[in-house]
């Protein structure tokens, strides 16, 4: 008999009981394990700190208004928005702005993807569209409004055309680099098995440069809301950027507040809508 079957035996030594599921961490009720809670405590902690994050920049930004800061106060500003979405101002803006912002982001995404892809995969592309990708990287989004105005006129054309340049460009570079960082032996090793090119780049390539060409979507939305003040600046009667400008003239800090807080929430949700996708997408991918 072994030592441990001897503690068994031994009343004075008895084995502890084990769930059904042989784990001595897990009672019979079911309850959670210790890792299954610290699990759980690690993933509430960051809506933690988010709210604790919140209500700090919040009260921040109340003390400094009260100050003597040429600042609004949050109520002043709640009130604002309030007056805003009751005469229906704050949802036709935040309607026109996120249609303009997901259409150019849409269509930059779309062309950015199967681009980036050609010139990581082909070099003889690569070496054809690389410099312009380059070159027009250093040319700021705004700086093509005044030729988009003249080329396209004053309609939504130029507003979703430069929200899409700016989209393009960000995310374009990083699908990019994510086919060219492929880890050259998985590809080796596809070849050794038999798979042809097509087969490589849908089941190798792709899944390996999707967390890339995510993040660059991700970058891009960011650029896309970033650039969409100063496209609705072309002759725009309605859109947060259009309402932030004309509040300027009249020195309306409360609704400049309520447009920067609106780009900020929708820009945020739609970053977690990606982010969620990322998640679903590359599972596989070891996280922190």
């Amino acid at each position: 008999m072994s030592v441990l079957d001897k503690r068994g035996a031994d009343p004075r030594h008895p084995l502890p009981a084990k769930s059904p599921e042989g784990s001595p961490d897990t009672t019979a009720g079911g309850t959670k394990t210790a890792p299954e809670r610290a699990r759980s405590g690690r993933r509430g902690l960051p809506l933690i700190l988010n709210a604790v994050s919140v209500a700090l920049g919040i009260a921040i930004w109340w003390a400094l208004a009260s100050a003597g800061f040429k600042l609004p106060t949050p109520p002043e500003v709640v009130s604002r928005a309030g007056t805003l979405i009751g005469d229906g101002t704050l949802g036709a803006d935040a309607l026109a702005s996120l249609t303009r912002v997901l259409i150019g982001f849409a269509l930059g995404t779309a062309v950015a993807v199967p681009v980036g892809f050609l010139m990581g995969w082909y070099g003889i592309l690569r070496g054809l569209i690389e410099p312009w990708i380059q070159f027009f990287r250093t040319i700021p989004p705004l700086a093509i409004i005044p030729l988009a105005v003249v080329v396209m006129g004053i309609d939504e054309t130029p507003k979703i055309f430069v929200i899409f340049l700016a989209a393009f460009l960000a995310c374009v570079i990083s699908t990019f680099q994510g086919v060219v960082n492929v880890d050259r032996t998985l590809i080796d090793a596809a070849r050794v098995l038999g798979a042809g090119d097509a087969t490589i780049f849908a089941r190798v390539v792709v899944p390996a440069s999707t967390p890339f060409i995510l993040v660059g979507m991700r970058v891009g939305l960011g650029s896309a809301w970033a650039t969409l003040v100063a496209a609705e600046l072309i002759a725009a009667q309605q859109g947060l950027g259009y309402r932030m400008q004309n509040a300027q003239l009249y020195y309306d800090l409360p609704t400049i507040f309520v447009g920067l807080i609106s780009i900020g929430i929708l820009g945020l949700l739609m970053d977690r809508v990606l982010l969620l996708a990322e998640r679903g997408l590359t599972g596989w991918q070891e996280r922190r």
